[in-house]
């Protein structure tokens, strides 16, 4: 109990100075001791353990296939969920404004629920990672494909597996890159990155075209967008200038 409310129970309003009696003074202390514990009990009525949701699509065909937001939902309040936030169409994007306030918000005591992993985070990695923190503050989370993650020592366990397994899955997939891209290296005509979508000459040939067409008109015929072939326009260029000279 604070100063305040000790000198609250300390210094009951009376309208003399006369002593208690050993009666009056053991029901004072009574009274005081009910109210003391009554304060604890509201205390801990406001401040019970929630239950949270998490659902998200990042695309329009997850909201079609299963796990539209409305499914998701579903499915976590069945598990419990008292409260449930939900973000839509994040697509490539880091911005989760929903999760954002959730993180903000959870308590050690409560208890996020998610329908999987890659809810909350867009790697099986990333997801652990922030498993393991919210599980550090005291929060239990439940993935419901998975199972229940706390801060008791099995879970704890099991959560150190599933890292371990996520660190070699990483670990070998770029592994297998590295191996596949110096293959490819091997061979005459490699070139890092995306494949281009049309060949030099079909490029070539749309810059021919240029010659009696304008750009738009070019664009609609080939499909070749416009910016592409201002580049190629000003390689030709270059080249021909470089030609020039020697």
């Amino acid at each position: 109990m604070d100063e305040e409310k000790k000198k609250f129970w300390g210094r009951p309003s009376r309208r003399n100075d006369r002593p208690m009696t050993p009666e009056q003074q053991e029901r004072y202390e009574e009274l005081v001791k009910g109210a003391e514990q009554m304060e604890l009990d509201i205390e801990a009525l406001l401040n019970e353990p929630t239950v949270y949701g998490y659902a998200r699509v990042s695309t329009k065909k997850q909201a079609k296939d299963g796990n539209s937001l409305e499914a998701q939902e579903a499915a976590l309040k069945a598990a419990g969920a008292e409260k449930v936030y939900s973000d839509a169409f994040t697509g490539t994007t880091a911005n989760r404004p929903q999760l954002d306030r959730l993180m903000s918000v959870l308590r050690h005591g409560d208890t996020l629920i998610v329908t999987k992993l890659d809810r909350i985070a867009r790697s099986t990695m990333q997801g652990l990672q922030l498993v393991r923190e919210l599980v550090g503050k005291g929060v239990t989370v439940n993935v419901l494909n998975m199972g229940t993650l706390s801060d008791k020592p099995e879970d704890a366990l099991r959560l150190t597996m599933f890292l371990a397994f996520a660190q070699y899955e990483r670990d070998m997939i770029l592994q297998r890159t590295r191996e596949g891209k110096e293959i490819a290296r091997q061979h005459e005509g490699f070139r890092e990155g995306r494949p281009k979508k049309y060949t030099q000459a079909q490029v070539d040939h749309a810059v021919d075209l240029l010659g009696i067409h304008s750009y738009s008109e070019v664009v609609e015929m080939t499909g070749i967008s416009k910016s592409t072939l201002i580049r190629a326009v000003k390689y030709a260029k270059t080249i021909s200038e470089r030609k020039k000279k020697e």
